[in-house]
This record gives structure tokens, C-alpha cells and sequence, in this order.
């Protein structure tokens, strides 16, 4: 059995008892952290008599890089209990996932408000809502409120997308305040840090921002690096209607064609590994390839890139680094199943994050509800994390009321997924609503529903006149009336 680095004063224990197996406590562990820091957890643990040390013996190693080498050497981490306990698993269970790679969590060591979440399709589907500042929208406040309203709502991931003003401030606030898993876009702020014609950006500079936003504390990375000169030939010759249209994607495409050089990222993949590894980042393999409308889904740009991708994630997983891989954007009803197959096949399980994926090109104002349909069948046939869609996709940057929007609407698609896949505890929510429906339990339908405030508005903006039905059916309510007639008593609508 390993054993933990640890203070094993009785100071440090807390409630030990023994059984007649062994002795079980919870005391500090101290883990060294890349050099930077030192920090505290706590772990249950079981020690058998036959393993105990005598005094003097050596203790084994229990350090740790990250999540999955930790989930690999079967040590308990506070995070992976944590997540756990949320998601109604066996802690050996979930740690067999996330050393497959088929689960992940996202938790850099030095994000120390995270409040852990697993990303995976056997748990429940997670939504990241994305933003930030841009140089037409500065307002860093409001930026902070949908932040807080997010977290609020029950968001689980926060990408800051932000591309203009003092974006390591605002990271650097997020990561000390938010608990919500934080996400980055490293290639966005290099355009922004160095502030400089974009072939003029070297190599060394692009790996610097990634490493720069490791040591701000956040938990994943999108990094474009599917997109290689290879890949950025065959998609030249393979037209498409819409082009490439990842802001990423585009970044890099246009800074290979500009420098003739391989994507930085692509050609020092190893030193990414090795910055991720350091501070436990989970790389999000961007997808710069995925289609922009419905008739560009499934191409061979899509498809190559998708394939580069495996490749990177075998090679992450050899160095312990979790991974999360990115996927299509818009893409018709048929067509999201299958593609969820694929990715799962050559990608060996890894979780995979959607946009959207967006069923239809023609509703701008209305892509949150494109969105949420692409999203559900997407989670349904094993999208592991959505990512949310507002009103005011491909329009503008989305306001305070556009974010309330999109999560809800992501939400109710994760969810919606979840009960097809049979996640633990899904359906149980929803046996709780109809149970307070059939008992006109007004109160407890408030209570449960994904957006209280809404349905408690919607209500008293209408009062009927009984209340024990709506002002839709009054007297004629279904449910009022099969519980009286099922309970013995006359029904009799108009007399009343």
C-alpha cells in the first residue's frame, strides 16, 4: 500500500479509530506544489496492520502531479472526493475513470477558492458559459456580474474570453474569487500582451502566455494546436463555404501563412505538456476546424483535425495530463450522433465539449434554442460539457439578460440529456416537480424549478381566481379535478 507524505503527530490527527481491520484517520498531507508552494488538504485513510511501518522505516512517496497521476497511483485526492460525493459515486469508481482519461477535473493547484467539478459522460453534463471584455465592450464590472450571476445560477465553468484592456487583472480576480472551473483562451491574450503585428509574435512568445496562465491559477486551456501546416494545406484545397471561423483557428492559420512556421503550439506540444503537468492545467483541445454553418459539418477539415487530435491526447495522457477535446459548432439533427461516436473512437473516450452544436443557420436572436437542441442530443449520445449559447450569438456581446438566457437553456439540455443517459439522481428531480404538480403544491414547484424567479413571475402576473388551479384552465384543470374524482368527491365545473 502507498502511503502519503504527512504529519502523523496526534496534533494533526483528526478522529482516529481503530476497527478490526485497521486504523482509519483524517490528518493533514503536505504536497509540494512545482516548486511554488506548499499546500494543506486533508484525506481519509485507511491503514491495514500488516502495512504499518515500524519506526525508522522509510516512507514511500505519495507525491503527485496531477488529477489522473494521482487517480493512476489509486491516491484519494480532496478534489476527486469532493466530486464524488456530487455526483453519487464510489470514489474508486470515479478514480478509474479519470486515470482512463474518460473523466476529468479541471483544478490547477493554485486556483485554491475551486469549488471541483468533474467533467465526463458517465457524470452529469456540465455547462461553461463564456466572457470577457472586448475592445467595443470595456465594462470590466459587467463583466464581473455575469460572473457572479452565472456562478449564481449554476454554471459550472467560466471561460474569460476577454481581448481587450488589463486582461491579467481580471484573470487574476476570477481565480482568487470564483469557485466555478476557469477556462482561458491563451492565443487571444498573446494578441493582446504583446501588442504587435501578429507575424511578429515568435514561437517562444505564444508557449510564454501559456504558461503565463498557469501560474494565474486557471484549470483549463483552449489550445489550438489540431490545426498544423499540414492540416491548414488540405483545408486550402478542400473548400468551404464559411472558412474557419474559431477566432483562434484563424489566429494561428493566419500566422502560419504569414511565417511560413509550423503552429507553435503543434511543434513544442511537449513543453505544453510540461507546463500543464507542472500546475495540473487540463488541456481543452481546440477544435479551429469546426464547421461555422451546417453545410461545412463533417468535412475532411473537421474530420483531419479531429484525428491530429487523438494523436495529442494519446501523447497528454502519457505525461499524465488530463484532456478534454473540443468539438463541432453547427452540424444538422443527423449528424450530431454519429459525430459523437467518432470523437468518443479516435479519441479514445476523452470528454468532449461542444458549441452548441447549432441545428440550423437561420435564427440569429434565437441560437440559444438552436443551440440547447443540438446540445441535448449532443449530451444524450455522449458529450461530456456544453458550451452555452446566447441571443445574441453572431450579433453582439451578449448582455446580462443574453447570459440568463443561454444558461437556462443550456441547463435544461444537460439536464434533458441527463435523464437519457440514465445519470444518477437525474430523473429524480423531475418525480419531485410532477409529485408537487399532482399536489397543486405551488410552493414546491417554485422550489424546484431551474428558474424559481421566472415561474414565480409568470404566476403572479396572472393570479386566477382559485388557487388551486391557473388562469389557463380555472375550473377545467385536469389535475384538480382527476384528484377529486379519484378521491370520491362530485366534480362539478361550472356550479362552482
Amino acid at each position: 500500500m502507498e502511503y502519503v507524505q504527512a504529519c502523523m503527530s496526534l496534533h494533526d490527527m483528526n478522529g482516529p479509530f481503530l476497527t478490526g481491520m485497521g486504523l482509519f484517520c483524517v490528518f493533514k498531507y503536505i504536497r509540494h506544489d512545482a516548486g511554488k508552494r506548499t499546500r494543506f488538504n486533508r484525506l481519509h485513510v485507511k491503514i491495514t496492520f500488516n502495512h504499518m511501518r515500524a519506526p525508522g522505516e522509510e516512507e514511500e512517496n505519495m507525491d503527485y502531479t496531477t488529477q489522473m497521476d494521482a487517480a493512476r497511483k489509486g491516491i484519494l485526492t480532496e478534489e476527486l472526493k469532493r466530486v464524488a460525493e456530487k455526483e453519487l459515486f464510489e470514489p474508486a469508481e470515479l478514480m478509474r475513470l479519470v486515470a482512463e482519461g474518460k473523466a476529468a477535473i479541471p483544478a490547477n493547484r493554485l486556483h485554491t477558492c475551486l469549488e471541483p467539478n468533474g467533467i465526463g459522460s458517465r457524470l452529469k453534463t456540465k455547462i461553461n458559459v463564456n466572457l470577457g471584455t472586448s475592445r467595443d465592450c470595456k465594462d470590466l464590472e459587467m463583466e464581473l456580474q455575469k460572473v457572479n450571476d452565472a456562478v449564481r445560477m449554476g454554471a459550472e465553468s467560466i471561460m474569460d474570453l476577454s481581448s481587450w484592456g488589463d486582461t491579467r487583472t481580471f484573470r487574476r480576480k476570477l481565480t482568487a474569487q470564483c469557485p466555478a472551473i476557469i477556462g482561458t483562451v491563451p492565443i487571444y491574450d498573446a494578441v493582446v500582451y504583446y501588442h504587435k503585428p501578429l507575424k511578429d509574435i515568435t514561437s517562444q512568445e505564444w508557449l510564454d502566455i501559456v504558461r503565463m496562465h498557469a501560474e494565474d491559477g486557471v484549470d483549463f486551456m483552449t489550445i489550438h494546436v489540431g490545426i498544423n501546416r499540414q492540416t491548414a494545406e488540405r483545408f486550402k484545397k478542400a473548400k468551404r463555404l464559411t472558412n474557419i471561423v474559431s477566432r483562434g483557428g484563424s489566429i494561428i492559420f493566419a500566422w502560419m501563412e504569414m511565417t511560413g512556421k509550423e503552429n507553435p503550439f503543434y511543434e513544442h506540444f511537449e513543453e505544453i505538456l510540461d507546463i500543464c503537468q507542472a500546475y495540473d492545467v487540463t488541456l481543452s483541445l481546440g477544435d479551429a476546424c469546426r464547421p461555422g454553418c451546417i453545410e461545412d459539418a463533417s468535412d475532411i477539415s473537421q474530420i483531419e483535425e479531429l484525428v491530429t487530435l487523438g494523436e495529442l491526447t494519446r501523447r497528454a495522457w502519457e505525461k499524465n495530463v488530463q484532456v478534454i477535446i473540443e468539438g463541432p459548432g453547427h452540424m444538422p439533427l443527423d449528424q450530431i450522433q454519429s459525430n459523437m461516436k467518432i470523437q468518443q473512437t479516435i479519441c479514445q473516450g476523452a470528454p468532449f465539449y461542444v458549441l452548441g452544436p447549432l441545428v440550423t443557420d437561420i435564427a440569429p436572436g434565437y441560437d440559444h434554442i438552436t443551440a440547447a437542441i443540438g446540445g441535448a442530443l449532443a449530451a444524450a449520445s455522449g458529450a461530456s460539457f456544453l458550451c452555452y449559447v446566447t441571443p445574441a450569438e453572431h450579433l453582439r456581446l451578449p448582455d446580462l439578460d443574453d447570459v440568463k438566457e443561454g444558461i437556462m437553456a443550456s441547463k435544461i439540455a444537460a439536464h434533458a440529456a441527463d435523464i437519457a443517459k440514465g445519470i444518477k439522481g437525474a430523473a429524480q428531480w423531475d418525480r419531485e416537480m410532477s409529485t408537487a404538480r399532482k399536489n397543486l403544491d405551488w410552493e414546491r414547484m417554485f422550489e424546484l424549478s431551474i428558474d424559481p424567479e421566472r415561474a414565480r413571475k409568470y404566476r403572479e402576473s396572472a393570479k386566477p381566481e382559485k388557487e388551486d388551479t391557473c388562469s389557463m384552465c380555472g375550473n377545467f384543470c385536469a389535475v384538480k379535478n382527476m384528484n377529486r374524482i379519484l378521491d370520491g368527491e362530485i366534480v362539478s365545473i361550472f356550479d362552482e
